[in-house]
């Protein structure tokens, strides 16, 4: 999982798989995905063993997910384990993917190989969220960041908003950002902050070669000639259309930035499948700021959304909330 975690940012739209390879006399190899059309975390193993020399024969292989059984950008994974005599297959969760969908299991079993699946299966399937949710869904997973003062504003009166946050905030939306595949923001937001929507990539990053790339930018409507956001999918409808089409499009997962219609768009749609919230401390004292959301909410208290927090943490001197749905 450590392995996976380490290249987060450089899969897409390959889930981010790691693989931890055990040879009989205790010798052990470790694999991650590469970029697309680089290997998969387990040939990615078997490359390294042979390249050492390691004897595989009886050998365990640790993977978070089901080896693939198809001939996709690369060889089947199941297959590789196989011919390097691999004895043995550890499997956090099985892939969804209807390409796979048990098969690299079936495969794996057939061959001889004992295979264990469900090791730490809800801390994998947690890591691998968005892939799944895809492969499920066809749409990609949803996280809403809001950033906001304590008395739940995100703009002065005035329109002012930089900075609510601190700097360690801020550098953990850029983190954000970089797992993510897309940034979705209203047109009006565009108009009003003339945003960039890149990555401030961080220094001493480790994992994959290649540079982090910037995810693709989306606009709910048409953004102005000239604004910084450009190029940009400017894209408009039913919002639950608008998550069809981008995952048609490969994207397994959206960070949503605001404004606040459109961060009430998504919530009353129940389309968020993770919430991020930046709290900082301070107080606007009165009601005129601007809110985390737009337009009326739960007219009742016993009408009213209730989620389920999965982390808090304190970043400088803010606290960064991480919450799911009560039913999630």
């Amino acid at each position: 999982m450590a392995l996976a975690a380490d290249v987060r940012a450089h899969t897409s739209p390959n889930p981010w798989v790691g693989c931890v390879l055990v040879a009989a006399d205790g010798t052990h190899v470790e694999g991650s995905t590469r970029p697309p059309g680089g290997d998969h975390a387990e040939a990615q193993a078997l490359r390294r063993a042979h390249a050492d020399g390691v004897d595989l024969r009886a050998a365990t292989a640790f993977v978070t997910l089901e080896p693939c059984s198809h001939h996709g950008r690369t060889p089947p994974c199941a297959d590789a384990l196989i011919d390097a005599g691999v004895g043995r297959v550890v499997v956090g969760v099985a892939d969804p993917d209807p390409h796979v969908a048990g098969q690299g299991i079936e495969r794996l079993r057939a061959a001889g190989v004992e295979v264990v699946v469900g090791v730490l299966a809800d801390e994998v399937e947690r890591q691998l969220a968005p892939y799944l949710h895809h492969r499920r869904t066809g749409r990609p997973w949803v996280t809403l960041k809001l950033a906001a003062t304590l008395d739940g504003r995100t703009a002065a009166p005035d329109g002012t908003s930089r900075w609510i946050t601190g700097a360690e905030a801020r550098a953990d939306v850029h983190r954000e950002r970089s797992e993510h595949d897309a940034i979705l923001v209203g047109a009006g937001t565009v108009r009003a902050d003339d945003p960039l929507l890149t990555v401030r990539r961080p220094e001493g990053s480790s994992g994959a070669d290649a540079p982090v790339p910037d995810p693709l930018r989306v606009v709910l409507g048409t953004a102005p000639v000239g604004a910084r956001i450009h190029p940009c999918l400017e894209l408009s409808g039913d919002i639950g259309e608008v998550l069809d089409q981008l995952g048609a499009k490969g994207v397994l997962s959206v960070l949503v930035e605001g404004g606040a219609a459109v961060a009430r768009s998504f919530h009353q749609a129940g389309l968020v499948n993770r919430y991020l919230v930046y709290l900082a401390p301070a107080l606007l004292g009165g009601g005129e700021g601007a809110p985390m959301f737009a337009g009326p909410g739960a007219p009742t208290l016993a009408e009213v959304w209730r989620g389920r927090f999965t982390s808090v943490e304190r970043l400088g001197d803010d606290l960064r909330l991480e919450l799911v749905p009560a039913a999630g």
